[in-house]
């Protein structure tokens, strides 16, 4: 969403030379900024004939860096509508300069049941545009191959870090899933968008069409862990939004990917009941908490 601070004049400045003209911090219409964010600096901008744009400045320069390879190389897979276009960036300012996308971010959405199987089928098709973008060779092979390695790795960290927030028999069971991940045979490589989830799914009612913003996670990896989020949140209480999904995506997981998001949610369990205190967000200690649990019982799929 937009910060509650103005945009320095340099940015402003930087801006309006981009758009080759003068423009005002407008005030943002319900859905079309990025979620909130302890680090999040986007504002609404507006031309003197009323069209706007944004003016997001990233917190650190890998995301900068991930967000403006994703928004030149990847992106525009997705097609006119359906992401942002990137006008401008500017490695000083660490600042991307955005069209603005249509439509409202799914979770503060009330729709009919029909239209919520719509707008998740939608969003799994865009996603698996997304996955098939970018020139996923040399390095990026390489990077995708070992990000599950990577996932394991963090695995004691993560641990370390949660100290007495799970039991012996949870840390056991998070250590378990972890190293299973090293275990796994060559699983689908993708180019994913790193915080696939409903914050991030844009949502026009008219014409029905989605669209997907925040970028600053993506990269190339194995395509299961851009399902992580929507599995260890709404898709818990809902496997009709995730049938949807998937039909849309093209494809269900593969009995190796299922495996891999077992271990996957687990280390994202344990995150959650990390920053979750060190944030005060409820909301995200209590998904990890409910993640964790539908392991413990076995009934997390």
């Amino acid at each position: 969403m937009t910060h509650s601070t103005m945009p320095s004049p340099a940015l402003l400045a930087w801006a309006a030379k981009e758009l080759g003209t003068e423009v005002s911090v407008a005030r943002a219409r319900h859905g079309v900024a990025s979620h909130p964010r302890e680090n999040s600096r986007v504002w609404a901008l507006r031309r003197p004939d009323g069209i706007r744009f944004y003016v997001k400045v990233e917190p650190e320069p890998l995301m900068y860096e991930r967000e403006t390879f994703a928004l030149r190389h990847a992106v525009p897979a997705l097609g006119a509508g359906h992401a942002p276009q990137l006008r401008a960036s500017s490695a000083e300012h660490l600042a991307l300069l955005l069209t603005a996308v249509p439509g409202a971010p799914l979770d503060r959405l009330t729709l009919a049941p029909a239209e919520e199987l719509r707008a998740h089928r939608r969003g799994g098709a865009l996603l698996a545009l997304l996955h098939a973008a970018g020139d996923l060779s040399g390095p990026h092979r390489v990077g995708a191959e070992r990000a599950l390695q990577a996932a394991a790795d963090s695995a004691d960290r993560h641990l370390r870090q949660a100290g007495d927030r799970l039991t012996p028999a949870e840390l056991r069971l998070v250590r378990d899933l972890a190293e299973r991940l090293r275990d796994l045979p060559a699983l689908p490589l993708a180019f994913i968008h790193g915080d696939a989830r409903s914050r991030n799914l844009l949502w026009s009612q008219r014409p029905g069409r989605a669209a997907w913003i925040d970028f600053e996670r993506s990269r190339f990896a194995t395509a299961v862990q851009d399902f992580v989020p929507m599995s260890c949140g709404i898709w818990a209480e809902r496997p009709d939004l995730r049938a949807a999904w998937f039909r849309g995506y093209g494809r269900d997981l593969l009995p190796e990917e299922q495996h891999a998001l077992k271990g996957l949610a687990a280390l994202d369990a344990v995150s959650c009941l990390v920053r979750g205190p060190a944030h005060d967000d409820p909301a995200l200690t209590g998904r990890g908490r409910r993640t964790l649990d539908r392991l413990m019982a076995g009934v997390f799929a």
